[in-house]
């Protein structure tokens, strides 16, 4: 669930649950004080509606004495004369919150003296005759004085007007309702507290697991362990901040690999280089003492010692010249310089330098080119010089024959150029043929560390092609010889439409 969607959902639940629970307690405890009311005080049909009323409430509680009392008045209306009478009846009213007041003409002759602000209350006695307070319902005077009369007229013997007045505290509620306001007050404040914490607890469990578990992932790795995963279980935004913290775990984990892998092939390539300069230096450094000597003591041991010291310089430039390459390969910033090329001009050059420097090496060199004269190539000349001459020169480490050979060969293969290059070497094991184009991956390290060379050799051939747009891959069979294969495709020209 969406952490949006809790918000909402906690929102509408903050309205509607104590909306409703408050509710249904109010129905449920205002049936029981209902019915303790109508017990107490003798009353019948009495509803919620009712009970939250006190004016309703106090006047139905003197509907029968009302009753009682006009009664009384139209039989013998000489006994509302009677102290004896009016005390009993006076009294029976005070339970039910009341007083009485008998009027005849314009004196007071009775008053229960029970009602607070009792002048106030004498000031707002209504004249004999007034329908309002005759009603059953009685008339309510609001303000400071809060009082609810019914008034009774009636005719004593000798003619005189009587009333009789039953005057009632509104302001002083009877106890079943001020308990009942109280517990809905307190009930209101529970549900609201019970509603809160449910959904804060609710909210706080959603929030702090996940936080939790990015709080101990962050933890490993600020200890550099990168070995764990990060789980979660929702798909809220804490569930996807959970994912993007495992994505970027995985990543700094492949990141940390990769330079582990970077700095090992670095110490690997310079330990090669290494290996591989001092082969050369010692060379030169022997045939230089040897000159400074007078051992080369001919012309033609002079001309043998300055050639040989000549070779293995040459030897040290390729190995810098692979290793500043090798640098740029990192950095992506080799040098192309793309170009159109005739496919069969390129390739001619290319095997006529080739045949000069193989047959001084003793290796024949065979070149066959299948391609029209028209075929055409975007390529970098002189990075496409270096695939091949890689590839040879790693074709020439692994020549176990007597009589080194060497093909090359330029096919039409539709789209592309496809070129091969075959030697008669030691061939190599069908289960390393897959992984000869990665850095630094030997067939036999043990045998291979004697032939020399920094072993990026096919790594470089591998990015170059791959930069062309091209592919490269090779066959090969144990004691037989290997082939290389790289295609390159064709330049088409895109006709102009007129």
């Amino acid at each position: 669930m969406k952490f949006k969607t809790r918000l909402i959902i906690a929102f509408f639940t903050v309205i509607m649950v104590p909306v409703v629970l408050t509710s249904l307690f109010i129905l449920l405890l205002g049936r029981y004080q209902i019915s303790s009311i109508e017990k107490t005080y003798g009353l019948t049909g009495t509803t919620v509606e009712v009970l939250t009323n006190p004016v309703q409430v106090l006047g139905q509680l003197t509907v029968e004495p009302c009753h009682e009392l006009r009664a009384e008045a139209v039989a013998n209306p000489d006994k509302l004369e009677d102290a004896t009478y009016l005390n009993e009846f006076n009294e029976m009213l005070a339970d039910k919150k009341s007083c009485l007041i008998v009027r005849k003409d314009d004196t007071i002759t009775y008053m229960g003296g029970k009602v607070n602000r009792m002048e106030k209350v004498l000031e707002k006695l209504p004249s004999y005759g007034n329908t309002e307070t005759t009603s059953e319902a009685g008339l309510y005077f609001g303000g400071n004085v809060q009082i609810l009369v019914k008034q009774i007229d009636f005719q004593y013997s000798d003619g005189a007007d009587g009333s009789a007045f039953i005057v009632t505290d509104v302001g002083d509620m009877i106890p079943e309702i001020r308990e009942f306001a109280v517990d809905v007050l307190i009930v209101i404040g529970l549900v609201l507290i019970f509603t809160a914490a449910v959904l804060v607890l609710w909210i706080y469990r959603a929030v702090m697991q996940p936080l939790g578990r990015m709080q101990q992932a962050a933890q490993y790795i600020k200890e550099g362990n990168l070995d764990f995963e990060m789980k979660w279980e929702t798909d809220d935004e804490l569930g996807q901040l959970c994912r993007d913290f495992e994505e970027m775990r995985r990543r700094l984990k492949t990141n940390t690999e990769e330079k582990l892998a970077f700095d090992k092939e670095n110490k690997e390539l310079i330990s090669n280089i290494s290996h591989d300069l001092k082969t050369p230096v010692t060379t030169i450094k022997g045939y230089a003492e040897g000159i400074m000597d007078g051992v080369a003591d001919t012309p033609e041991k002079l001309e043998k010692y300055i050639r040989t010291i000549y070779n293995k310089a040459g030897e040290m430039d390729t190995l810098i010249n692979e290793l500043t390459f090798y640098s740029k390969i990192d950095t992506n910033r080799i040098p192309y310089n793309f170009d159109t090329l005739s496919v069969n001009n390129y390739f001619n050059d290319c095997a006529e330098d080739l045949a000069l420097e193989l047959e001084q090496r003793g290796v024949e060199f065979g070149y066959f080119n299948y391609v029209e004269e028209d075929v055409r190539v975007i390529a970098d000349a002189e990075q496409i010089k270096r695939v091949i001459h890689n590839i040879i020169n790693n074709s020439l480490k692994y020549i176990d024959k007597p009589k080194g050979k060497i093909n090359l060969r330029v096919k039409d293969v539709g789209d592309f150029v496809q070129v091969e290059l075959e030697d008669n070497g030691c061939g190599i094991a069908a289960k390393d043929l897959t992984n000869i184009f990665e850095r630094f991956y030997r067939t036999d390290a043990s045998r291979n560390s004697s032939k020399g060379g920094s072993g990026i050799g096919l790594s470089v051939v591998k990015k170059i092609i791959e930069d062309h747009g091209g592919k490269i891959w090779a066959t090969s069979r144990e004691g037989t010889g290997t082939t290389m294969y790289f295609v390159l495709r064709k330049y088409q020209e895109v006709p102009v439409n007129e």
